[in-house]
């Protein structure tokens, strides 16, 4: 058993806020490393997704959530119950809004939240190097520490990393006590086959378009590496909802298949640091977005589906 160091402190923060404003791409930036799948498509991060932060005495460990939509399926169900259920655990939230985007609905409900659970809150408004109008983004931050006393607001860009070390620096204020939960060279809970299957996943959001990639998941039904070497076989079956959308995500004579595997594979060896050989099959099942049985062979929690 660990030996608990007095010293050590940490907290569990998840991070909120409404699809599309960098969430995952802020997670990423904080661990230094790329955890988190991430795309230009909204309701990207589909389950709670931990990445862990050690540095020094503190440890940040951080729940990344699917952006707080009105969901149109079972699936969509089980993204908002996985938001709440994250929120209903932790130390302190992260919520994310984007710079110079007016306060929505979302925002509010969150702020209201954070009051009714007496939750610790620091705001990160990203994308700020996007921001040409500094006076409309001081009129945001105003209003912002009007609705709400926050622990602090920061502004931060995901993309070039501006305000990320002063970000963490105000989440590591809110760690406790207590001791480490994790060894110092955790990253994340998730098994080696999700995050594989999520890299997939990313490439058919980057590469097909409309509503296609939301209606494809990807399992991992063989993943092995070999004795002798340094390679893993990984086996990988895209599911789809239609026939045709089947045709589109293989191309012609293969040809969108192979490119998502190459990237895919790319991304994997990056990750694992060694060589993957991978090989997908595509196929069709029929409105599994809706059918709690097939959501559950796919990964997600039966018990997020329970009302």
């Amino acid at each position: 058993m660990k030996e608990i160091n007095t010293n050590e402190k940490s907290a569990f923060i998840a991070i909120v806020g409404r699809p599309n404003v960098g969430k995952s791409s802020l997670l990423n930036r904080m661990l230094g490393q790329k955890l988190a799948i991430v795309s230009s498509k909204p309701q990207t991060t589909r389950t709670r997704i931990m990445g862990v932060l050690t540095e020094n005495e503190v440890q940040l460990v951080f729940i990344d959530t699917p952006g707080i939509h009105k969901p149109k399926n079972e699936l969509g169900r089980y993204m908002i119950r996985s938001v709440d259920a994250s929120v209903s655990g932790v130390d302190a939230c992260l919520m994310v809004t984007e710079a110079c985007e007016d306060i929505r609905d979302t925002e509010i409900k969150l702020i209201e939240k954070f009051r009714t659970m007496d939750i610790p809150a620091v705001l990160a408004i990203n994308k700020i190097d996007t921001v040409n109008d500094k006076a409309k983004l001081m009129l945001q931050l105003a209003l912002y520490g009007e609705m709400m006393n926050f622990e602090a607001i920061v502004p931060v860009s995901a993309q070039n990393g501006s305000g990320i070390e002063e970000l963490k620096d105000e989440l590591k204020k809110l760690s406790q006590e207590g001791g480490h939960l994790f060894d110092e060279d955790t990253l994340t809970d998730q098994p080696e086959r999700v995050l594989a299957a999520e890299m997939i996943r990313e490439k058919l959001l980057r590469l097909l378009d409309k509503e296609i990639p939301h209606g494809t998941a990807v399992v991992i039904e063989r993943m092995k590496t070999r004795e002798e070497s340094n390679i893993i076989d990984m086996d990988a079956v895209i599911y789809c909802e239609r026939d045709s959308h089947k045709g589109i995500i293989i191309g012609k004579q293969g040809s969108m298949l192979k490119k998502i595997g190459t990237f895919a594979r790319q991304d994997m060896e990056n990750f694992f640091n060694c060589k993957v050989n991978l090989k997908m099959w595509v196929k069709v099942k029929e409105d599994w977005r809706n059918k709690q049985g097939l959501l559950r062979s796919f990964g997600y929690d039966k018990n997020d589906f329970e009302d």
